[in-house]
């Protein structure tokens, strides 16, 4: 099993940037695709970006042109670049991966964004 940390959560202003950073234990190649999602009070967890090996990306419309996945193989860690955060952006954002060779997935503990306006 694969494991995810995360890091690079915090507090910030309404229009300031944050990176957040999501460290594999193992070969990020273990897994086909990596994603972002995030969960805010009272709501489902939702996928916020999404890359796979090849490179190619997603995001949800509430983030597109704002925030930016990105992968470094080398370092087995996942980014995301998030830009003009607001208010809506905050939630428990977690790292996740799905297993190349299995139907499983690994999960991220969280790391917590909040932007105030």
């Amino acid at each position: 099993q694969v494991q995810l940390v995360e890091s690079g959560g915090g507090s910030v202003q309404a229009g300031e940037s944050l990176t957040l950073t999501c460290v594999a234990s193992l070969s990020i190649f273990n897994f086909s695709v990596m994603a972002w999602y995030r969960q805010a009070p009272g709501k489902q967890r939702e996928p916020v970006a999404t890359i796979f090996n090849g490179g190619s990306t997603g995001y949800a419309d509430s983030v597109k042109g704002r925030f930016t996945i990105s992968r470094d193989n080398f370092r087995n860690t996942l980014y995301l670049q998030m830009n003009s955060l607001n208010s809506e952006d905050t939630a428990v954002y977690f790292c996740n991966g799905k297993y190349r060779t299995t139907s499983g997935e690994a999960w991220g503990q969280g790391t917590q964004v909040t932007v105030s306006s």
